[in-house]
């Protein structure tokens, strides 16, 4: 029986502190994006509606308590009367717009900020032992067919009933800030049976275990920033935050993924698209001149 996909969840509960002095006015995922329908949209935004694109309509958003009222405010409350009736028609009818899509939208408060991994177990009881989408909250996403790339991912799950992660290539040089991942193709430059998952892993350690034969030496394949997930990762976060596991003082989600896998399996599926990194000053940048325009 094909279990379906009722809900994702986006962590947007960092700091940002490699975009500060901005983050310090703006939280990074109100950083604004010109989207290809022209609007300038916040990141946030650009993220809540590649899920929607997917067909999944409940959406978590992992937060800083502090900042509960501003994303209150962007999501599920009206402009002020007097902007309101400044804007064009066209910009009306998005606001209007814009408070449909707070109605499918939960904020979830994390305490206290202890890393990736521990963003994503706040979302436990909202999950409620149901599969559920993943995606950064620090990314956009653009396809390079008429599925969007969350949708790509959603339909894998749907065809596999099993864990999956969308990939990219990756070179050596920024090894050190993805997550890794090695394992066989089932199906040639699309879908991997993933055999370990590393978060960070030195230049050594990639070469030695990660490495695919059939891929160029100076390539390896990382996680694209997007997964479907059973909810079992739960109980994998919550031994390492139980017994204080963590990596580079933090609570990690790739270490409970590599559990997950060598557990259950999971499959590794290469996103036709491309994923847009905002999280640091050079990335960004780029992000806001190639976004656009990328096809």
């Amino acid at each position: 029986m094909i279990q379906p996909l009722h809900k994702a969840i986006i962590p947007a509960a960092g700091f940002g502190t490699r975009l500060f002095p901005a983050t310090k006015a703006i939280k990074k995922e109100f950083f604004p994006i010109i989207d290809q329908d022209g609007l300038a949209k916040p990141a946030i935004l650009v993220i809540v509606e590649e899920v929607l694109r997917s067909g999944i309509q409940e959406i978590g958003i992992i937060i800083q308590s502090q900042d509960h009222s501003l994303f209150e405010d962007f999501f599920k409350k009206p402009p002020s009367l007097e902007l309101y009736h400044k804007l064009s028609a066209a910009s009306k009818q998005y606001s209007d717009y814009l408070q449909e899509i707070g109605e499918k939208i939960t904020l979830i408060p994390q305490k206290q900020q202890e890393g990736y991994g521990h963003a994503v177990y706040c979302a436990k009881e909202w999950v409620n032992h149901e599969p559920f989408l993943l995606l950064l909250g620090d990314h956009v996403y653009r396809s390079k067919i008429n599925q969007s790339c969350a949708e790509q991912l959603v339909q894998n799950y749907q065809q596999h009933q099993t864990n999956v992660i969308g990939l990219t290539i990756v070179t050596e040089d920024i090894l050190q800030k993805a997550g890794v991942i090695t394992g066989k193709w089932l199906k040639k430059n699309s879908l991997l049976s993933i055999s370990q998952l590393v978060e960070k892993p030195t230049i050594d350690y990639a070469r030695s275990h990660l490495h695919l034969p059939d891929m160029n030496k100076n390539e390896y394949l990382a996680v694209f920033g997007m997964y479907v997930l059973e909810s079992q990762i739960f109980d994998y976060l919550e031994d390492e935050i139980k017994n204080n596991q963590r990596l580079k003082g933090e609570f990690q989600l790739t270490t409970a993924l590599d559990q997950l896998c060598q557990a259950q399996g999971m499959l590794g599926y290469m996103v036709q698209g491309q994923y847009f990194d905002i999280g640091m000053p050079e990335f960004y940048r780029q992000t806001v001149i190639d976004f656009k325009m990328w096809s």
